[in-house]
């Protein structure tokens, strides 16, 4: 108990130091009598703030808990995309294919896109519509998949309307184009 005219100092109860107000000891916690330091209350901030803890996991912004049995740090637009880049070498990999899908859902818009494997990003796409209706309509090996998937926008792009790698085209329109862009460079 504090008698008359004794000064009693706080510490923090994270790191022992004193605690001195205004100082590394904010207002709002003095009036609380919430004894942390403003360091202290910054690293526990960081580690529970997602965007600066390295240690957690977040596919398609969701939070994924360190006991889920495909946790690994980062942030992820799906599971496969995690179990990807921990291959070695898939992020730096220039050679894959350009590939056109089309489902007859949409007849009038086809999906010119790159992969490492066209085949294999067809079964993941297929997994986003009820009907597994998407079909491969053509795929080419490229050494630089980035760069073909740009030149292959870029040439469609000159003549038909696209939304990001959708085209107003129909696919044997843009299998005819590409075959020949491909062809010709190949």
């Amino acid at each position: 108990m504090e008698k008359a005219g004794q000064t009693h100092t706080k510490n923090c109860i994270k790191c022992s130091v004193e605690l001195k107000s205004g100082a590394n000891w904010t207002l709002g916690n003095v009036k609380k009598k919430f004894y942390i330091c403003r360091s202290c209350i910054k690293k526990r901030n960081v580690i529970s703030n997602p965007v600066y803890n390295a240690n957690q996991m977040y596919v398609e912004g969701k939070y994924i808990h360190t006991t889920h049995p495909l946790h690994k740090p980062g942030r992820y637009k799906s599971f496969g995309h995690a179990a990807f880049e921990s291959l070695e070498n898939y992020s730096t990999a220039k050679e894959g294919q350009v590939y056109i899908l089309y489902s007859p859902a949409y007849p009038s818009w086809c999906k010119i896109g790159m992969a490492v494997d066209a085949r294999d990003r067809l079964s993941s796409f297929q997994t986003g519509t009820p009907y597994r209706d998407y079909i491969l309509v053509a795929s080419y090996d490229v050494p630089d998949r980035r760069q073909a998937e740009t030149e292959a926008h870029n040439l469609l792009r000159e003549t038909h309307a696209s939304k990001n790698e959708w085209f107003v085209v129909g696919a044997n329109v843009a299998k005819d184009i590409l075959d020949g862009h491909f062809n010709e460079n190949n």
